[in-house]
Order: C-alpha cells, then sequence, then structure tokens
C-alpha cells in the first residue's frame, strides 16, 4: 500500500469511498510480494496493481461488488503452468488477495495509519478478516500477545504482511523506508537520488560544500544536509538495510567518512572513483587501522560493470550493484540461470507450503 498511499490518502481526504485489494500470500511465481495493493475508487478510477495482468482486470469486477455490499472478501487466484497467462501470472502460482471497502466509517483509522508510515514511524495494522475491523499497532502500544508479536517484528525493520490464520486475521507491517545516505552534491548524486526513491529508499544527500548542497539541486532527496560526511555519519541512525554511497573522491572527504563507515553495520558501502584511486583509498584506510574483514566490504570502484557513461547510466550501475548485494543475488543475466525467478528475501520467512490445489483459470472465493 505504501506505494499507492499519496492517492489513497488524497481519495479518503476528499470523501471518496474505495476498494482496497492487498495480496496477503502468494505460493510459486508471482509477480508481487505480499502487501502490494490496487485500489479502485467509487468513481471507477484505479491505482496500483497486484499481478501486472489479467487479476486485475477481476479484482476491478470484484471491487465493484465490495464497494456495493461493504463486505469483505478473500479471493485466492490459482492456476498451472499452461493457463497461468489467462490470469495474468507470469507463470504457474497463487495469489491471495483481500478486498476491503475504505472510508471514514469503515476504516477511521487510516488517517493516522498514513500519517505514521508518510512519518516513517514504523506501525502495524491488525485487520480481521471477517468484520474488516482494524486494530494500529506501534512500538509503544497495549500489551496482547499478538501486538508482542507485532511488535517484534517492527523492531527488526522489516516491511511484511503476514495472515495469522488462528485468530482469523491479515496483519500488514510498515517498517520505516530504508536509508540511503548519498555523500558529494554533484551529477551523479541528483541521478542517484531519483532511482534511491524509485526503489523505494530514504534518500538523504551530504555534503559540507552549502552552495552546491540545497534542495533545489537535489528535488528527490528526502533531506539534504549540509555537514562533513564523517561528522553526520557519526550520529546518523543505521542499521543493516542501510546504504552508503561515497560519490566525492575527494581525501579529505573520503577517507574519515570511509573508517567510520566500513566499521558501523550498513547493509552496503560503495565509493566512487578510478581504480587507481581505489587502490590509494585502501593503502590510506589500511594505514587507519582498518582489518583485511573491514575493507572486504567496500564496493569500490562502486556499480556494476554496465557501460555506463552518464550520471543516469552511472546510477542504474550503482542501484543494480546494491540489489545484487543487499538481496544475495547473482547479477547475472536470468536467461543464463535456472529456478526461481523471483527469491524469498533474506531473512524473510519462506512462503507458506500449503499452497491450495491448481485450478485451471479459476478465481474462487475461500
Amino acid at each position: 500500500m505504501r506505494d499507492i498511499l499519496d492517492e489513497l490518502s488524497r481519495w479518503f481526504d476528499d470523501g471518496e469511498t474505495f476498494a482496497l485489494a492487498t495480496v496477503v500470500r502468494t505460493w510459486k511465481s508471482s509477480p508481487r510480494e505480499p502487501g502490494a495493493a490496487m485500489a479502485v475508487s467509487r468513481s471507477g478510477e484505479v491505482v496500483g496493481s497486484v499481478s501486472g495482468g489479467c487479476i486485475e482486470g477481476a479484482l476491478y469486477d470484484i471491487a465493484g461488488d465490495v464497494l456495493a455490499d461493504g463486505r469483505a472478501r478473500t479471493e485466492v487466484f490459482r492456476v498451472t503452468d499452461d493457463d497461468a497467462f489467462g490470469v495474468g501470472l507470469t507463470c504457474g502460482g497463487t495469489i491471495e488477495v483481500f478486498v476491503q471497502r475504505v472510508d471514514a466509517a469503515t476504516y477511521p483509522e487510516f488517517p493516522e495509519v498514513a500519517r505514521r508510515i508518510g512519518a516513517g514511524e514504523p506501525v502495524a495494522v491488525v485487520t480481521d478478516r471477517e468484520s474488516a475491523g482494524h486494530r494500529v499497532v506501534t512500538l509503544d502500544g497495549d500489551d496482547t500477545d499478538l501486538e508482542d508479536e507485532v511488535r517484534l517484528r517492527l523492531s527488526y525493520g522489516d516491511s511484511e504482511v503476514y495472515v495469522d490464520e488462528e485468530r482469523a486475521q491479515i496483519v500488514e507491517i510498515f517498517a520505516p523506508r530504508p536509508r540511503m545516505y548519498v555523500f558529494g552534491a554533484i551529477d551523479f548524486a541528483s541521478a542517484l537520488c531519483t532511482l534511491g526513491k524509485f526503489a523505494g529508499y530514504r534518500v538523504t544527500v551530504i555534503d559540507a560544500r552549502p552552495v552546491f548542497a540545497t534542495p533545489a539541486r537535489f528535488p528527490d532527496a528526502d533531506e539534504v544536509v549540509v555537514a562533513w560526511p564523517h561528522v553526520f555519519l557519526e550520529s546518523a541512525p543505521i542499521d543493516p538495510t542501510t546504504v552508503v554511497a561515497v560519490l566525492t573522491h575527494d581525501e579529505k572527504f573520503d577517507i574519515p567518512l570511509l573508517e567510520r563507515a566500513l566499521r558501523c553495520e550498513a547493509g552496503y558501502i560503495g565509493a566512487m572513483g578510478s581504480r587507481s584511486t581505489h587502490e590509494r583509498r585502501v593503502a590510506l584506510l589500511r594505514e587507519a587501522g582498518l582489518s583485511a574483514d573491514e575493507l572486504g566490504r567496500l564496493h569500490s570502484p562502486i556499480g556494476l560493470d554496465l557501460a555506463a557513461r552518464t550520471p543516469e547510466e552511472t546510477a542504474v550501475s550503482i542501484l543494480a550493484e546494491i540489489l545484487v548485494s543487499t538481496r544475495g543475488a547473482t547479477g547475472r543475466s536470468l536467461a543464463a540461470l535456472r529456478g526461481p525467478i523471483h527469491r524469498v528475501p533474506a531473512g524473510r520467512a519462506a512462503r507458506p507450503a500449503d499452497c491450495p490445489p491448481a485450478i485451471d483459470g479459476v478465481a474462487a472465493a475461500l
């Protein structure tokens, strides 16, 4: 829901009732992970996507039914490989979707949920599958057994959706967006800001030069900070989902910054520069006392070999390396590989094993 939240908030504020369809479980191959959402307004406008195929067409009709009678529904789309294309799956698989009506009467908590997500505050929504009633859970909320479990997951900082079968509830966890710190107010940084935001990061640009570090030059950045890079990093929030991209290629900034970055728990640390710059940089960092393991965390020269030239192409190269590094991927052409295309992200539980049996191109309600 996060990626269509602005539009949903506008509808809600304007008094527009809408049906919200959310992927809650998938089996086998699926283009979108649990949490993907699509909404249909009473006026017939559509935002979002749950599969990238004909499931959207079926859900549009189901959304109309939900808007008409107000009754929440769980729909299961399940197909064989041969019939997958007919219902919009890229190959055989199953998608379970929960569809509910949203307005001030059915979901009065929605503005608070939207505010917390927009502000980067961890929040979870527990939805009863029968009544479609909602309960908002925060890290400082009241205690129940379920909420303790939800708060534990929130503290891990991972957004996810899971189904509590015993309580007949759907739990949507909205952790804060992962952080991307881009050091160096240059044109390459501007391009990386655009792609980083597109990929779901909260992007901060940091540079010690106020004439270059301005919001006008980085309109896609969530924040532009004028500070010495290493000073900023000493107090900046960092966790294993954090990306550190050093684009300054200036030793007076890079060395003290990387000395600190390579000793923190950021999930990706990359630095721009030529191979000779990298060799000198490593030598200076080694003199500063960094170990071989710490230096081994540095991605430099930054990015994958895509023959990138422009700032925009270079940003694609950098983001591709970030995905390879943080997702445990190979970076190779999919045509040269075998096995599932959509893998379970590191640290996330595997998809449920109790997959319903495949049926030929049928959308069935549970």
